[in-house]
């Protein structure tokens, strides 16, 4: 019966401990281990019954609810990622106009590979302002 208490163990790891949860675990664990007890009565092998019993309690999502824990917000990293590219495609456009006039000054490549580095920071622009329209 470790399984089914390192299981629930598990579960509650991201919910606060206090007295309420403390009894919300022992009262699932219990359960859990009565249910174990029934299908071993009904002719399941221990590690099949704590298996079935474990995929039979299933997701803790509405009991969370209950008990108030909230899911962690998601950090918006659109501005970040524009800001990166920004960076990233404006020290790359140098890197190509340093290549292109030091190896050979009298012919301008560097202009194709540019307008294709152009299109990273125009992307997560338009990544960034669809997130900042939907808030």
């Amino acid at each position: 019966m470790k399984k089914i208490k390192h299981h629930i163990d598990e579960l509650f790891k991201d919910m606060p401990r206090n007295n309420e949860t403390e009894m919300v675990k022992q009262e699932i664990i219990e359960n859990l281990e009565e249910k174990v007890f029934y299908l071993m009565e009904q002719g399941k092998e221990e590690e099949d019954a704590i298996n079935k019993a474990i995929v039979e309690f299933g997701d803790i999502e509405d009991l969370k609810k209950e008990l108030g824990v909230k899911a962690p917000e998601k950090k918006s990293m659109a501005k970040l990622n524009l800001e990166f590219s920004l960076w990233g495609s404006g020290l790359i456009t140098a890197f190509f106009i340093f290549i292109n006039l030091y190896y050979t000054p009298n012919t301008i490549w560097a202009i194709y590979p540019i307008f294709a580095i152009l299109w990273w920071p125009l992307s997560m622009y338009f990544v960034w302002s669809r997130k900042k329209w939907s808030e």
